[in-house]
């Protein structure tokens, strides 16, 4: 049974499980920001997008967004999900995955996980598969990503869109080509524990240059921005938008921190092999990583599985040491509870209880990592 605790107090002695990433240039990138017209969106986010889109997208369109959660919402409303479409979704993952299909009013079918990653199941996502099935979604849980080319095959078969929850696998690979490459629509999240951040924030990338436009429309209101900073103020509103933009204040922080990001990224790989390299030789523990070739895992979360999961924490925090479950699985939500009544998820109940993420981002020091390893292995015997 899941145990709860209240974040641990931070001091030199204790360990945390999430830290935001603040690039060095943070000071002067925003005093430049507000020495502009621009505090809202503006030129940055522009080239954020630009940017963004060069190094982590495969010089697709990439559209930044208030949050992760917005771009998914909009690359539901761009893959022209109605209300009753059906709609495969993973049973594990955060909420903000599938939140925003009740906006729209859409059937979310829940797929099992594949208890070796806990990323969704391939076979799970074949027994829901109808003629009304629209698109599935899948999320590279810790930054590990799925089984893509089982995926886009099914998806290529069946003519359905394949929507990529990438919030947790910014600087994924798979068959060493960028994740992007492998879905008709994905989204990174730039909430304030991701890799990189802006407080808040997303990005919503996709294959359709087409779409573009209406995706700068929908996340403005509906409004043609453009127009209306070229003089055109009566724009007619044709579809329903929203208020989804950017700042340029949270995109001088996403710029400096891409600089960083392979610093950034090889840090937590080297916590990541600590972990692995000690935690492996107890047959107890089992690493939420199946190795494929060719794959790179982002290194968002490391997650262990183990039968005396609540034993361990207890005693990780007892050692200054916090850890904890993260996310959990949507049929324990009341709002997904017509989509989930008198279903089973055979492979989430198995792990349910046991999953644990340890602690990996760039204020963990090696010598940190090396020490919870050890006590692990001590506790865990």
């Amino acid at each position: 049974m899941f145990k709860d605790y209240p974040l641990i107090k931070e001091s030199n002695k204790t360990v945390t499980l999430f830290y935001p990433y603040i690039p060095k240039n943070y000071l002067s990138a925003l005093k430049k920001v507000f020495s502009t017209r621009w505090i809202g969106q503006g030129p940055l986010v522009d080239k954020l997008e630009k940017v963004f889109s060069k190094r982590f997208a495969n010089k697709l369109p990439s559209v930044a967004v208030g949050s992760g959660t917005d771009a998914l919402h909009l690359a539901y409303i761009l893959a022209d999900i109605k209300k009753n479409d059906e709609v495969i979704c993973p049973i594990f993952t955060c909420t903000a995955t599938n939140i925003p299909l009740l906006y729209i009013g859409a059937k979310i079918k829940f797929a099992d996980i594949d208890p070796k990653t806990m990323n969704i199941d391939i076979q799970s996502i074949k027994k829901l598969i109808t003629k009304k099935t629209k698109a599935i979604v899948f999320v590279n849980y810790g930054g590990l990503p799925c089984d893509l080319k089982e995926l886009n095959a099914i998806a290529k078969k069946r003519k359905i869109v394949l929507i990529q929850d990438a919030a947790q696998s910014l600087g994924a690979k798979y068959n060493n080509k960028s994740i992007v490459k492998y879905a008709d629509y994905t989204i990174y999240s730039f909430q304030a524990i991701k890799q990189i951040t802006s407080g808040d924030g997303g990005m919503l990338v996709f294959k359709d240059k087409k779409k573009l436009k209406k995706a700068y429309r929908i996340r403005w209101f509906g409004i043609d921005r453009l127009a209306k900073q070229g003089g055109t103020w009566e724009n007619d509103i044709k579809e329903i938008g929203f208020k989804y933009q950017m700042t340029d204040i949270g995109a001088s922080l996403l710029l400096e921190s891409i600089k960083d990001f392979k610093k950034i990224w090889s840090h937590r790989r080297k916590l990541y092999k600590i972990y692995e390299k000690t935690l492996s030789k107890n047959s107890s523990i089992t690493i939420m990583d199946k190795k494929k070739s060719g794959t790179q895992h982002s290194n968002w979360l490391f997650t262990i599985c183990l039968k005396r999961k609540d034993y361990l924490q207890k005693k990780l925090r007892q050692n200054g040491v916090e850890t904890n479950q993260v996310h959990f699985r949507n049929d324990r939500y009341s709002i997904f509870k017509n989509f989930t009544k008198g279903k089973k998820f055979k492979n989430m109940d198995l792990v349910e209880n046991n999953y644990l993420v340890l602690p990996i981002h760039p204020k963990v020091k090696l010598s940190d990592a090396k020490r919870i390893s050890n006590l692990i292995m001590k506790i865990i015997n």
